[in-house]
């Protein structure tokens, strides 16, 4: 056992394998994402919109394969947060929580009210008005009582969502897969290098949130096994699932691209009304279980910086009766129902993916620290060709970086700025008192 492996993890049940932590990084990577960008993918790229997802793919599992070897090092919860920590003190770390932290409340509000708009293709009152904002408070006031009860109560809610979410995208495929436009393979033209980071950036929003199995480790039965093989196994079949739903919706409906829900109509051509429920359906279960890894994983990096001293120990504090971080729990989902309520959440869409490429970079830049100050030991995940893959997973990552706004730039020194004043004020606050 490594130095790291007795701060964090204490009175947490260890309940989570190597098929939960697939599940968590499957939900989290699978959300909305996949609903609306194929539409964008076609009008961005044509009959070569599929290989974009292929470009999307090497190069999110360059950073998986990058992110399996860093936490096979470790066994307590916090991912990123524990991983910078230790790699380059607790203002790195708590950076990393902190940006995270913002972006996933954001993007759970947002999601929140996009889960509930699905919803009102079958109940209409849904759709806007105080019927909309009860339906996000109602979603919210769930999956925080489901995940303050217990872990084991959230992996029920994420194994039943994985499921119904599959089912209906796995359905689209079988029935469309005959249709397949051979120009895809034979005539794809590749659009001009200029547009082909940005779009790369766009379509890369669908593979992000893989992080959130890295997260709870303190909470797995075989941590340093089961998260590389989870994170490898689930995130490449994830690519070749957005490959083959991109091939369906161009060989489908080749004119799509002004499309609002593509999946949706890809699924009335093919089955017709029914059809387009059964898929509406399936983006409300795909939310559902995005929100449920959101709502299992984030709170676990506020608990992190709580027991690692970034944060006020309250947020570190473990529920006596559930065994659970029930604090970061609460706080992270009063912090989501504010932005959803306040329509602030917004604008921190356009910069999500973009701020967690800022944090992939950061957990690439530890590796090397790691493997000098711990180490390697015998049956640990074991990356080919040594530093090649970070290196390469560095670059890409640099370069899709480089299509970023610069108003999305500004925003994200913003929330570093104010991360920076945040944690000035809690370091000051232990001197003060004399905490340690």
């Amino acid at each position: 056992m490594t130095k790291e492996d007795d701060h964090s993890g204490k009175g947490l049940k260890r309940e989570i394998g190597q098929l939960g932590f697939g599940a968590i990084a499957l939900n989290g990577t699978i959300g909305a994402g996949i609903f609306a960008l194929p539409a964008i993918a076609v009008g961005r790229a044509g009959l070569f919109s599929p290989w974009i997802y292929v470009f999307c793919g090497v190069l999110i599992m360059a950073i998986v394969f990058v992110f399996a070897r860093v936490a096979s090092y470790f066994s307590d919860t916090g991912g990123p947060v524990t991983y910078a920590t230790r790699a380059f003190g607790p203002f790195a770390g708590f950076q990393a929580g902190w940006l995270l932290t913002l972006s996933r409340a954001a993007a759970f509000a947002a999601n929140a009210h996009l889960m509930v708009t699905y919803a009102g293709w079958f109940w209409p009152p849904l759709t806007d008005g105080s019927w909309h904002l009860s339906g996000v408070l109602a979603v919210c006031a769930l999956l925080t009582v489901i995940n303050v009860i217990g872990v084991r109560q959230g992996m029920m809610a994420i194994f039943a969502l994985t499921l119904l979410k599959l089912l209906p995208l796995a359905l689209l495929v079988v029935l469309g897969i005959s249709q397949t436009n051979p120009g895809i393979f034979t005539g794809a033209d590749i659009p001009p290098l200029d547009s082909f980071g940005e779009t790369m950036l766009i379509i890369f929003y669908a593979f992000v949130g893989f992080e959130s199995a890295v997260i709870p480790a303190g909470e797995a039965r075989n941590p340093k096994r089961d998260i590389p093989l989870a994170l490898v196994r689930t995130i490449l079949a994830i690519t070749v699932f957005y490959f083959l739903i991109q091939v369906v919706t161009i060989s489908v409906a080749p004119d799509i691209a002004s499309s609002k829900t593509p999946l949706a109509d890809v699924a009335q051509i093919l089955m017709g009304v029914t059809g387009a429920a059964i898929l509406t359906l399936g983006a409300v279960f795909s939310i559902s279980g995005n929100l449920t890894s959101s709502m299992l994983s984030a709170p676990r990096m506020l608990y992190a910086m709580g027991q690692l001293g970034s944060l006020p120990v309250w947020f570190g504090n473990i529920h006596p009766r559930y065994q659970t971080p029930a604090n970061a729990i609460l706080f992270y989902a009063a912090f989501s129902i504010v932005l959803a309520l306040s329509g602030g959440f917004v604008w921190l869409a356009v910069i999500s993916t973009i701020v967690r490429l800022l944090v992939y970079v950061m957990c690439i830049t530890t590796l090397p620290v790691l493997h000098r100050k711990l180490g390697e030991y015998e049956g640990q995940f074991s990356l080919v060709g040594g530093m090649t893959i970070p290196v390469v997973a560095l670059l890409l990552s640099l370069w899709l970086m480089s299509h970023a706004s610069l108003k999305s730039w500004l925003a994200t020194l913003g929330f570093l700025i104010v991360g920076s004043i945040l944690y000035a004020f809690t370091r000051r606050g232990k001197q003060v008192t004399g905490t340690p």
